[in-house]
């Protein structure tokens, strides 16, 4: 004969198990949907990247062409593009303005470059790169038309 006290015990066991088994049915079913849903936001997050990535590759300036004279773009300066996607020239006058102990003006630059400085034809087209570099975001023009290197 069954110990009646034995049979209570095994049954409420059987009871708790039945019990834990369904939460940790929930508990399974939780994780499941929460890896899924990391796995779409991976993807996306994925999809999310190619395209920005395609945009900044279509934003990079281009060379373009002003009257039948291919012309390279200076790009505006961010955090992503580096000096070295300057022409060189535009790389030297960086450095250039680098050198000086302080703000240069565009005459000081081109004697550092060799530039013939006593011709305003030779300083002009020095000026307007200068210019260019400053209204690009890689120099500062100060108020009184000296340039010096951003921070």
């Amino acid at each position: 004969m069954l110990d009646p006290e034995l049979l209570e015990r095994i049954t409420a066991r059987c009871a708790e198990l039945d019990e834990l088994e369904e939460q940790m049915a929930e508990q399974l079913a939780e994780v499941r949907a929460e890896r899924d849903e990391l796995a779409v936001a991976e993807r996306v997050l994925e999809r999310m990247s190619e395209q920005l990535s395609d945009e900044r590759a279509s934003a990079a300036p281009m060379p373009g062409q002003v009257g039948g004279h291919a012309v390279m773009l200076i790009p505006h300066r961010t955090p992503d593009v580096e000096e070295a996607v300057l022409p060189p020239d535009y790389q030297r006058l960086l450095a250039a303005v680098r050198q000086g102990a302080g703000p240069v003006m565009a005459r000081q630059v081109g004697e550092v470059l060799g530039v013939d400085v006593s011709m305003r034809a030779k300083l002009e087209p020095l000026r307007g790169r200068l210019v260019r570099l400053a209204d690009r975001g890689w120099l500062r023009k100060l108020p009184d038309g000296r340039f010096t290197t951003r921070l």
